[in-house]
């Protein structure tokens, strides 16, 4: 094996695969890459390293992807041409879309998944991918070059500072022009259950110790993290006539634009309820928590608390929802989704054997926390490469993340910008008014975080902008350019979208009798047929209201609240002919175009404090008028534009205002350009 490469990749989770993956597509020749920028004689190399090829992709804890907000990241990666949307519709076993009864805006995908499907298909995407090299071996160190020396991880870090290799624990020395970190929760990582602590990343893996103390000493700053998961339970000892059943969409909605349809037989989950007595044993033994007796140092996440947290914290109400979702086709394993616990192992069963559904159920696994080293996302550039070692990007929940999807879409940008590095292109940045992942990004850069960060729909500004129906529209290109995306997907693509625009600009040439069309209180139930008039559809651009009939053309109808696609179709032959993705996306542009036209204001404004550049290495103690927070904080952060300088904690407006000003003295001056998508 070769000890050469153009890039490492260090973890096979999610962040890791996606990065690995997308690195080596943009530095393969390929015909759909068309940057002259790029080097072409022979391609280059990246190596993925693991502890275990059997670990790769493993869902730790729930086998699900998606949610709300999640459900958006997955699909902005998949646009771009990543690989987890994909791999969740070769793996599901339920597909639905979250928050239906509420607007476009925040609908999320989300997929219950067979856990070893989703592995396998996973490990055979990377092992199959031309100039990607799966390596066993655990990284224990860095090398890294300075002006004066080449040596192993001892110097404090500085910009001049750029990493060259790893090494391994077994001494192997590897060469790389760029590394990107994923470590999950594997670096010091302790797992507790109950009064007992064990050192592992994972159950039954070892942690990776010495590689957070190495990165100290090149002068990054730590914290510590906590997570969690349930018990596993055996399903064949679950009374399911006790419990709700909880079915997925049918048909299934696919994750990836790239699937047709989805061919796996869906399976049921169920719901059930938490009961007082469940909350009894839970408080009786709540000292007995690790999170509770004071074992656990590191902070816990604020939104997927753990059982015995939610009792304490919530001691009002009487019970908890509970989910019970199956963990693959061939397998009795049974996922508590709700019952995240690190109480000892005898009292989560005492508990589990309270709740409906439960009262003969055995125990397969028992629940456990999970702590360990992460590192504040604050020392990172938008390229998540970070500030003290040149070339070296860290991607997942060493940045203080929770969740599959946050990784995997750090991962993503992180391999995109390894590779722009290697090959010579600018690096790609997404703004927070472009996707999802440029506010994870932006908001884990720029604020920081002291427990891990979740995504939420409520976090983006612009998210009618920013729906999972539109990912393709806002991103597909950019996958192309860099490509991601085939020839064949692109011309795909720009059929579907000139098939959009066609439409709804044939909507508003197209116009029709309002009789029938009123609400139901004004006009009967409002559902007349209008087949019944053969002459009722007119297309031109008349207005009038010839024969005393007021017309309307359809793309103002469809505004109406009350009225539905499937409704306008049945005054137009051509709606009802157009095909159910495409007449989707048509109806959301059309009902929500007032609001979106609105948000497109917001962003324009947005963008001119945003688009204003600031170089990497400008002097903040040269700018009079600005306090000393102000001054500290700029210099801690080194913001890239005027705009992420704004949503600094504790800069005011009057700060901005001076600085804006001697931004433009200084900008040209050695200030670096990127793919900013905005």
């Amino acid at each position: 094996m070769s000890s050469h490469f153009d890039l490492i990749v260090i973890g096979a989770g999610h962040a890791g695969c996606e990065a690995a993956l997308a690195a080596a597509r943009m530095l393969v020749p390929s015909d759909s890459f068309r940057d002259s920028s790029r080097k072409a004689e022979g391609g280059a190399s990246v190596a993925l390293f693991c502890q275990s090829k059997d670990t790769i992709a493993r869902m730790s804890c729930n086998p699900a992807i998606g949610g709300q907000a999640k459900g958006q990241l997955v699909k902005e990666i998949d646009a771009m041409g990543g690989e987890m949307a994909k791999v969740t519709d070769l793996a599901g076993l339920q597909w639905k879309i979250l928050n239906r009864s509420k607007g476009p805006a925040v609908w999320s995908s989300r997929a219950q998944c067979d856990r070893t499907l989703y592995h396998q298909k996973m490990k055979a995407a990377v092992e199959s991918q031309p100039n990607l090299t799966v390596v066993e071996g655990k990284v224990v160190d860095f090398v890294v070059e300075t002006p004066e020396r080449l040596v192993p991880s001892r110097v404090e870090g500085s910009r001049g500072t750029r990493i060259t290799g790893v090494v391994t624990e077994d001494g192997r020395l590897f060469s790389a022009k760029a590394v990107v970190l994923c470590s999950g929760t594997f670096l010091n990582g302790l797992i507790h259950m109950g009064e007992k602590s064990i050192p592992a990343g994972r159950i039954g893996e070892p942690p990776v110790s010495g590689v957070t103390e190495k990165l100290l000493a090149l002068g990054f700053k730590t914290g510590r993290l906590k997570t969690g998961t349930p018990p596993r339970l055996n399903g064949k000892t679950i009374d399911y006539d006790r419990l709700t059943p909880q079915p997925g969409d049918d048909p299934p909605p696919p994750f990836s634009i790239f699937t047709s349809k989805i061919t796996n037989p869906q399976l049921m989950c169920h719901l059930t309820y938490t009961t007082p007595e469940t909350h009894k044993i839970i408080r009786e033994n709540i000292h007995r928590s690790p999170m509770f007796s004071g074992k656990i140092k590191g902070v816990g996440p604020r939104y997927c608390p753990s059982v015995e947290d939610k009792v304490y914290r919530f001691a009002d109400k009487e019970s908890h929802q509970i989910f019970l979702e199956p963990e693959g086709y061939n397998t009795d394993l049974v996922y508590i989704n709700g019952f995240s616990t690190s109480l000892p192992e005898e009292v989560q069963f005492a508990a589990l054997r309270t709740i409906p559904g439960l009262e003969k159920v055995e125990m397969v696994r028992a629940g456990y926390a999970v702590e360990y080293d992460y590192f504040c996302p604050t020392q990172l550039y938008p390229t998540l490469e970070t500030k003290f070692i040149k070339n070296l990007h860290f991607a997942g929940q060493i940045n203080g993340t929770s969740g599959y999807e946050e990784a995997a879409a750090q991962g993503f940008i992180a391999g995109i910008n390894a590779a722009c590095s290697i090959i010579g292109r600018k690096p790609v940045i997404l703004t927070r008014s472009s996707a999802y992942i440029g506010v994870l990004i932006d908001d884990l850069i720029t604020k920081g975080t002291e427990e891990p960060y979740r995504m939420f729909t409520s976090r983006a500004e612009y998210r009618l902008i920013l729906r999972e129906d539109n990912a393709d529209l806002r991103l597909l290109p950019l996958g192309y350019e860099l490509g991601l995306i085939s020839k064949e997907q692109y011309q795909e693509f720009l059929d579907r979208k000139a098939k959009i625009e066609l439409e709804i600009v044939r909507l508003k040439k197209t116009y029709v009798c309002d009789i029938g069309f009123q609400q139901p209180e004004e006009n009967g139930s409002g559902n007349e047929n209008l087949h019944s008039n053969p002459h009722s559809l007119e297309a031109g651009s008349s207005k009038g209201n010839g024969g005393g009939r007021r017309k309307v053309s359809l793309f103002n109808l469809l505004r109406r609240p009350w009225l539905s696609w499937n409704r306008i179709a049945e005054a137009d032959p051509v709606c009802a002919a157009l095909p159910p993705p495409i007449s989707a996306k048509v109806q959301v542009e059309v009902k929500y175009s007032g609001y979106i036209e609105r948000q497109k204001g917001e962003i324009e404004r947005f963008q001119k404090i945003e688009g204003m550049p600031i170089s990497m290495d400008f002097d903040y103690s040269t700018v009079p008028g600005l306090k000393k927070e102000a001054r500290e904080k700029l210099s801690k952060i080194k913001p890239i534009t005027l705009g992420q300088a704004a949503r600094i904690s504790g800069i005011t407006p009057s700060d901005i205002s001076i600085l804006s000003i001697f931004i433009k003295k200084f900008r040209g001056l050695g200030s670096r350009e990127a793919s900013t998508i905005s």
